[in-house]
């Protein structure tokens, strides 16, 4: 396929950079993400991003590299796979016929989106064209089949200097009058406020045509600024600048820019005004012409935004307004041509006459009687205060009729608070001073709420929202503009939360009112809603007795007010059902229970609401329990119970468990069953192949993105969410989040297994076979299985504070051979002889703590104490002396050596406790010294070195009881 790109120059912003290339740009689309390529470059020295997409050229340049060895250096077609590839958005000026052929043409889906051509035919001949091949063929290359498809191709054309000097273009609305002058800056867009728009093109102000020459190559003369107005066609101001005897103080010396209003402005002036004008020549006309001049040169480049210049009338205020669409605008009178060079000054053409302003946005409410209920509104929330000061302000104000139309409960609600009164008006209104004129299409602004609008237009009509409501627009005030609108605004942030629910969640909303929900949720409390789709409610769940689906909706309701940004991993929600729900946050996704957040969160007066895929469900039963009442994991069970995992999916914890069905055991003779389960290692090893630390949600894991989550076994799995499918190890789940109060199951219905890990068993390497076919097991002869002690779960971390100072304790289990408790800190020390009555401060009634250890998978329950208050107890006479000191092997043997010298009364050191090496040498030394008979140590074993110690010496007659003894 072939263009001829036509390029065209614009001389007349002169502090524009020159451009000077042409280059064809591919969009590549990744999911939502778009990054930009060079498909192909023009014998043009170096490619421009014309929309900003990469800002940088360096970021460029490292992908041109490979774009141009893929698509332009061989044929696209080699070994390749063609995809369905369009020309999007040409953004091209064509030769009209060129454009229709190019336009018409349609291959392979092809598609040319919009062509703009040339309207005045006139200056076709003064524009050189560019013929350019541009291959369109894309392909993606089996080799490398992670790169995303291509899915646009947009053509952008860039001009180049030295060509058809002077030449200015315009673009006039089809069917109007009505231009718009611009800074060269920008491509035009090929429609203005949904109306068709076509380019002109003119000579730049103060150049001419000549015959037989390209562009304007000639100099007009300038004249002084009476003389320019007839030049730029405002001859009306023209005329009555020589009626009111203004002409012959802009013919003389001076400088002067002059916003002249063009003739279609005068004829559009109020007929009263413009009587009042013509009635009083010398006086009135005469002032109202020196309100459009200001008595210094001023370029379009120096009219800054939010500049305020001082006319020659009165010192009025000039608001100057410099749009990003290159828009200029005077008191919201957009200019039209401008830089019109005179002798004496510049001479701007405008679309409206300047009236003068004095009044502040807070002196028109006041005085104008369609805005009484504004005015109350206002006055209650005390936002009219800032309206009468200095700024730059857009009111976007309704009408008496607008707040007529409100319901009166919601009124009178929202006007007896202040908070949302405040919020009501302040979403009214914009920090900035936004013309009518200026809105070409539709744009977002933020209102000094802090929410945002959007501001569109349809012809000449203004739109709010999409909603055409704007009666008046354009009152220009000594401190910004005003749009009479015939609809209140009202602010997500003036609401009531339950009215935050829109269409997507209607069916949500109207049972909450039919089941009596809404009347529990009062103004004056905080709620928040977890607000299901639409979709999410089946007609089973429809049909649901009403008390059950009421219970389903108060599990939706929190009675705390909880934004997106409150939310954290692990955090427990209470419901208006009394359920706990659970938080689980992900990377790119925030669930509750089984259900995910899309985009939606609102916060109104009263509270926030979130929007869910589905229906949360809390969860009721353990994993444990959830494998007992489904018969489909019978033979999984079986497997986790012989191997002695059941406590841990019993305990409360977090753990997310991909759960074979029956059919992944398919074939498996009771006899096969019985050798894995007699290699305890290998059971273990496959089944805590399936198991993972945490809880995570399908819905929660990134779409199109591997995840690898490490298993308890020690190898890793991997997920990805493929069409809402979660696959694990690229096998599908047939069933996703099945919620237990202590994890998720996912349930497969094959026998997961760890590539890497090799069998070194032939019997057990054939059953293994026989179960997992989806990869291939490696055989190594003798290689074993690792063992797997189980504590590997249900480790806590417990902070007391104990006289003042903070005891960080470590507590492990369950152990497979001893239980060791860890204490940081200093230990205090206290000799205590037998028969010795013990006074001794304790700080805190003792707080019992009971919990389950295991030994050899053998429940234990074990009780803990901590202290938090202060009490004093008078304990009895003890049989027993103890000394606690701490750790080191060289202390360890010291002890030992002197507490076997000591003599016979005492039998064992039991546990251990780590303290200053200094201190147990004294205390040791004090017990040698006293006498202290010992007859006998017995050491306990060796715990692992990152653990404290502790040390206890036992009177013979008051043995420690082992609450299990090992098997």
């Amino acid at each position: 396929m072939y263009f001829y790109l036509c390029l065209f120059s614009c001389r007349r912003n002169r502090e524009e950079p020159r451009i000077r290339e042409v280059s064809l740009y591919i969009l590549r689309r990744s999911g939502q993400r778009w990054s930009v390529l060079r498909m192909l470059s023009s014998h043009f020295r170096s490619a421009v991003i014309r929309e900003g997409s990469l800002r940088r050229s360096s970021q460029l340049r490292a992908r041109f590299a490979w774009v141009e060895s893929r698509f332009r250096l061989r044929d696209p077609w080699e070994n390749g796979e063609v995809l369905d590839c369009r020309v999007g958005r040409l953004n091209v000026l064509l030769d009209r016929r060129v454009a229709c052929e190019a336009c018409s043409r349609r291959r392979n889906s092809w598609e040319v989106w919009s062509c703009i051509p040339f309207v005045n035919r006139e200056w076709v001949e003064d524009v050189v064209c560019c013929q350019i091949e541009v291959s369109l063929r894309c392909l993606l290359d089996r080799r490398n089949r992670e790169e995303p498809r291509i899915r646009e191709v947009s053509l952008y054309i860039l001009r180049r200097s030295g060509q058809r000097p002077n030449v200015c273009a315009l673009q006039q609305v089809m069917g109007t009058n009505k231009k718009y002058f611009s800074t060269c800056r920008n491509w035009y867009q090929g429609a203005i406020c949904g109306k068709k728009a076509m380019v002109l093109y003119e000579c730049c102000p103060g150049y001419m045509k000549m015959e037989g020459e390209r562009g304007c190559p000639a100099v007009a003369p300038i004249d002084h600024v009476f003389g320019t107005l007839g030049i730029v066609g405002a001859t009306s101001t023209q005329r009555y600048s020589e009626m009111s005897k203004l002409k012959e103080e802009i013919e003389g010396p001076g400088s002067y820019t002059f916003f002249a209003p063009s003739n279609e402005a005068w004829n559009l002036l109020d007929r009263e005004i413009y009587n009042g004008l013509i009635e009083n020549v010398n006086i009135e006309l005469y002032n109202a012409l020196h309100n459009h001049m200001v008595n210094k040169r001023m370029l379009t480049k120096d009219l800054r935004n939010g500049m305020t210049l001082v006319s020659m009338y009165n010192n009025q205020k000039l608001h100057i307004n410099h749009y990003p669409n290159g828009v200029v605008t005077v008191n919201c009178a957009r200019i039209t041509h401008g830089n019109q060079i005179a002798t004496n000054g510049v001479v701007h053409v405008i679309d409206r006459v300047l009236t003068p302003v004095g009044n502040t946005i807070q002196d028109f409410i006041e005085s104008e009687d369609d805005l009484s209920s504004l005015r109350a509104a206002a006055f209650t929330s005390d936002v009219m205060e800032t309206l009468g000061k200095p700024g730059h302000y857009t009111l976007f104000a309704p009408t008496n009729e607008a707040f007529e139309k409100l319901p009166r409960g919601i009124l009178e609600r929202i006007m007896r608070d202040k908070v949302a009164s405040e919020a009501l008006i302040k979403f009214h209104i914009l920090n900035t001073l936004q013309c009518s004129e200026a809105i070409m299409g539709g744009a977002v602004f933020e209102t000094v709420e802090g929410n945002t609008i959007e501001i569109g237009c349809d012809g000449e009509s203004l739109s709010i929202n999409g909603v055409k409501m704007v009666n008046r627009k354009d009152i220009v005030t000594s401190n910004g503009v005003i749009h009479l609108i015939d609809q209140v605004l009202i602010p997500d942030s003036a609401k009531q939360v339950i009215d935050l629910a829109g269409p997507h969640q209607a069916t949500f909303k109207d049972l909450v009112a039919r089941l009596g929900l809404a009347a529990s949720l009062r103004p004056e409390e905080e709620y928040t809603l977890l607000a299901p789709l639409n979709g999410a409610f089946s007609d089973d769940t429809l049909n649901m007795d009403q008390r059950i689906l009421k219970l389903i909706l108060q599990n939706h309701i929190l009675k705390v007010k909880v934004g997106l940004n409150d939310l954290y991993n692990g955090q427990f929600l209470e419901t208006l059902g009394g359920k706990k729900l659970r938080v689980f946050i992900y990377r790119t996704a925030v669930c509750i229970e089984n259900s995910c957040m899309i985009r939606g969160s609102k916060e109104g007066r009263n509270g926030f609401i979130h929007i869910f895929r589905q229906i949360i469900k809390p969860a009721e039963r353990t994993l444990h329990e959830v494998l007992r009442s489904d018969k489909r994991f019978s033979t999984f069970l079986s497997l986790v119970e012989a191997a002695g995992l059941e406590e841990v999916l019993s305990q409360p914890g977090d753990w997310t468990f991909f759960i074979p069905t029956n059919d992944a055991f398919r074939g498996l003779t009771e006899q096969e069953k019985e050798i894995l389960i007699r290699d305890q290692n290998a059971l273990r090893n496959i089944l805590l192949y399936h198991l993972i630390q945490g809880v995570f949600i399908a819905n929660g894991i990134e779409p199109g993105v591997t995840s690898i989550l490490k298993t308890i076994q020690g190898g890793k799995l991997y997920l990805k969410m493929i069409n809402d499918t979660l696959l694990v190890n690229e096998l599908k789940s047939t069933e996703s989040d099945l919620m237990a109060t202590n994890g998720v199951i996912h349930v497969v219905d094959k026998l997961l297994y760890p590539a890497d890990m090799p069998v070194g068993n032939d019997q057990l390497l054939a059953i293994l076979r026989k179960l997992i076919k989806y990869i291939q097991i490696k055989f190594i002869h003798g290689s074993t299985f690792k063992e797997i002690p189980l504590t590997f779960y249900n480790i806590k971390k417990i902070t007391t504070v104990v006289g003042g100072s903070t005891i960080r304790k470590e507590i492990e289990v369950p152990s497979i051979t001893k239980f060791t408790k860890v204490i940081e800190g200093e230990p205090e020390f206290k000799l205590v002889r037998e028969g010795e009555t013990i006074t001794k401060v304790i700080h805190g009634e003792p707080k019992i703590k009971k919990y389950t250890k295991i030994i050899d998978g053998h429940p234990v329950e074990v009780t803990e104490k901590e202290v938090t208050e202060e009490r004093i107890i008078q304990g009895p006479e003890l049989k027993y002396t103890r000394i606690t000191a701490g750790g080191g092997t060289d202390n360890e043997e010291t002890l030992k050596k002197l507490l076997e010298e000591a003599g016979s009364e005492y039998t064992k050191v039991t546990k251990k406790f780590e303290g200053e090496p200094q201190i147990i040498e004294t205390e040791i030394k004090k017990i040698h010294l006293e006498d202290i008979p010992v007859r006998k140590v017995q050491s306990s074993r060796k715990a692992q070195e990152s653990l404290r110690r502790r040390t206890r010496l036992v009177h013979p007659g008051t043995r420690r009881q082992n609450p299990q003894k090992k098997n």
